[in-house]
């Protein structure tokens, strides 16, 4: 039997947990629903304690507006704070895209940008891209990659757009997230 390697940019010997991970991340997902609902879904806590995390948000949707993303009581009991990450708006085009700065209170790191944009399709399906550019916060690119246990934080963005997609498409939230 042959054996192949792939070509990274990490030593070989690393395990797959301490691998660095992209500073600048895109994840796409289809969402059948208008643009407008996945809007509301990542900008109010009406939708946001359902999916996810289960955290509130607070946006200031104007460009230097503030924004949270607040803990759980569960989270709090962890020993997290009140707020898990804060940020500020950069820009705004409701319902299609959304640019703001983010930074997880658990990393002494520089501050990454988040940006959302929504592209509608015929019919009621759009597409959702998260870009997360995680320049210099190497922590915070490798939290948000996920592939680790959703359970104890690890599932990142993919595990928050699939249990976002799973509530706007089934109205019921997926197993183990929201609050």
């Amino acid at each position: 039997m042959s054996s192949t390697t792939n070509d990274t940019t990490t030593e070989p010997s690393m395990a797959a947990s301490d691998e660095a991970a992209p500073e600048v991340q895109m994840f796409a997902i289809y969402i059948d629903a208008p643009a407008q609902r996945i809007w509301d879904a990542i900008t109010s806590s009406e939708f946001s304690t359902r999916y996810g995390y289960g955290g509130e948000v607070e946006f200031d949707l104007t460009p230097g507006g503030a924004t949270r993303d607040l803990t759980t009581p569960e989270m709090r009991e962890m020993g997290m704070g009140e707020v898990a990450a804060s940020g500020t708006v950069v820009e705004v085009d409701p319902p299609h895209r959304l640019v703001q700065t983010w930074s997880a209170a658990w990393h002494d790191e520089p501050a990454t940008t988040l940006t959302y944009e929504i592209t509608e399709y015929p019919g009621n399906a759009c597409c959702l891209t998260l870009t997360h550019e995680c320049i210099g916060a190497p922590n915070t690119a490798k939290d948000v990659r996920g592939g680790g246990d959703a359970g104890a934080g690890g599932g990142g963005w993919p595990w928050v757009l699939s249990s976002l997609k799973t509530l706007l498409e089934t109205d019921r939230a997926m197993s183990g997230a929201g609050a």
